[in-house]
């Protein structure tokens, strides 16, 4: 625990502020009802609600109340043909029947047991996958990345082959002297770090498999979570004009790994240095190569976005979005308590409650020159899909989308004297959060956890990808500078969190929580909503960022 919280704490050389009578009167008072929030959240996380599974019947209460709300607060209509909600059809399959999976090296046979050895599963919708003597090519941290003048592959052919790579960065966890320091996010996890890259580049590439080797502190989690769900994969059901998909795809054990590499005569050390270097093209290990068969059971569940929202009355074709997601992890195994409803009370019963506050305050007052539309994304939690069906298929353009703010995981331990910045070097609106919480007493912080790379790890992330600025507030970034506690009282509460309530039965709504500091937060999403709807400022994309010309690409569209 104690390591849990240092590694929460933010970095020595971030200097806060001074205290002030203002500050202290911020922390008080804002315009968000914190009573509304709680009382949200108390719904939602109930047991009425079963843990609100997309596909279940916790699906239809959830969509039903959240439409109820919308109408409450007065908001139109903002989905799909005029109506609330806009469809998502996801995929779910899982792997039923495992009948071979091994390595093969040279006249060794290495198998290799689901969950223990290895986590795979497969997001194309097949009864039956098989890969016959694959060759494995080691493609380092797989990074193809133009603009930092960095190709990890050469000219190597992936196809029908297994991809493996390591996970994170070339430069993460490197010494400050070192050549690779600062070539990409150095503790700092860019999206090249993310599996989720790193499994869309092998497709692109035509590789049959993909697999990262999981090493905990540069995953940012153990292998109980890599782990924790073999065989299960969820999808955005496509018409074949979506993104490619490997076949396979998953996490390698490090002991499995350093085994494969002793059979085809490497060591995964001496391969991880070589990787960092700008130099490094991926190859093909000696003498071994990959099978599996395989069945699955496949099904596809209809789930819903729900939308409203506010038309401008000036510019409605320029729109800002207010998101959440409302789903949560359903029913589980029964705890030592008998509960098996998971309620998902902070993540994001609590977020939903947020947007929807800055929604009521929004629709009360004075009319918006821009639109404001309100998204309740579904399966976040089964890999970002709701908020990924509607990024490729948007109902407002994206080119014309001002800015995505997320909310999902609020600080549920008091005032604060900063909020959190998810990500850097994304957007100007980074510069507008750093004024709002000025305005407010607070300054703003870098996130605590870096490594951990929570900027691609939420719902903003699919509307980022696609050139548009976004702010998240995610609580679990890293300890907040609490106004009774500081610092080390901030990175207890997000360890404890983590460790005691994240994605499990004891998320439940509580009625000591103190939600003064989520409605700090909440309040500063509301000032920046409120700016940008009322404004012709078209926050742009920085160069740091690894979208910068995808939002170059559309600009006539905002002249």
């Amino acid at each position: 625990m104690a390591a849990f919280i240092a590694a929460c704490s933010q970095p020595s050389d971030v200097e806060a502020p001074a205290a002030t009578s203002e500050q202290d009167e911020a922390t008080e008072t804002t315009s968000i009802s914190i009573e509304n929030l709680s009382d949200i959240v108390k719904t939602l996380a109930s047991d009425e609600f079963e843990g609100r599974a997309p596909g279940t019947v916790g699906e239809t209460k959830t969509v039903d109340y959240l439409i109820d709300k919308f109408e409450e607060i007065g908001l139109e209509p903002g989905g799909r043909d005029g109506g609330w909600t806009d469809p998502v059809t996801l995929v779910h399959s899982r792997v039923v029947d495992l009948r071979a999976l091994n390595v093969q090296a040279r006249d060794t046979t290495l198998d290799m047991r689901q969950g223990r050895d290895i986590e795979i599963s497969s997001s194309n919708p097949r009864e039956t996958i098989t890969i016959e003597n694959a060759p494995i090519v080691f493609v380092g941290f797989g990074a193809s990345a133009p603009e930092r003048d960095w190709d990890d592959y050469g000219d190597i052919d992936l196809t029908g082959k297994v991809a493996l790579f390591l996970v994170n960065d070339p430069d993460f966890g490197v010494a400050e002297d070192d050549p690779v320091a600062g070539r990409f996010g150095g503790n700092r996890m860019t999206y090249y770090g993310r599996w989720a890259y790193k499994f869309e580049e092998a497709a692109r590439r035509g590789a049959a498999a993909a697999l990262v080797i999981h090493e905990t502190e540069a995953a940012g989690y153990g292998w109980n979570v890599a782990a924790s769900g073999p065989g299960d994969n969820y999808a955005v059901a496509s018409d074949g004009s979506g993104k490619p998909s490997v076949d396979l795809q998953g996490w390698l054990h490090l002991d499995m790994a350093q085994q494969w590499m002793e059979a085809a005569g490497q060591d995964l050390d001496a391969l991880r240095i070589a990787a960092r270097s700008e130099d490094f093209e991926a190859f093909t290990l000696d003498g071994l190569s990959f099978n599996a068969d395989l069945g699955l059971e496949v099904e596809r569940i209809e789930s819903q976005n729900v939308l409203g929202k506010i038309t401008g009355t000036e510019r409605p074709d320029e729109t800002i979005m207010l998101s959440g997601h409302w789903d949560a992890y359903g029913k589980g195994i029964a705890d030592a308590q008998g509960r098996t409803v998971m309620p998902g009370a902070n993540d994001d019963a609590l977020g939903m409650a947020g947007i929807m506050e800055i929604a009521r305050i929004l629709k009360a007052g004075e009319p918006l020159e821009r639109t404001v539309v309100v998204a309740a994304w579904t399966a976040e939690e089964s890999g970002l899909l709701g908020s990924e069906a509607y990024a490729q298929d948007p109902i407002y353009p994206l080119e014309t989308t001002v800015a995505n703010f997320t909310l999902d995981i609020l600080n549920t331990a008091g005032p604060a004297k900063d909020v959190i910045q998810v990500g850097e070097g994304q957007s100007e609106l980074e510069e507008m959060m750093a004024e709002a919480a000025d305005t407010q007493g607070r300054y703003v912080s870098p996130e605590g956890l870096p490594q951990n790379g929570l900027f691609y790890r939420a719902d903003h992330f699919s509307l980022a990808r696609r050139g548009v600025p976004v702010i998240l507030i995610m609580g679990i970034a890293g300890g907040p500078d609490l106004v009774e506690g500081g610092r080390e009282a901030g990175a207890e509460w997000v360890a404890g969190y983590i460790a005691n309530r994240y994605h499990n039965q004891n998320d439940a709504w509580d009625p000591d929580w103190d939600l003064r500091g989520a409605a700090q937060d909440v309040e500063l999403i509301l000032d920046m909503t409120l700016t940008l709807a009322n404004s012709t400022n078209w926050p742009a994309i920085k160069e740091t960022s690894e979208f910068v010309d995808i939002r170059a690409e559309s600009a006539a569209a905002r002249d």
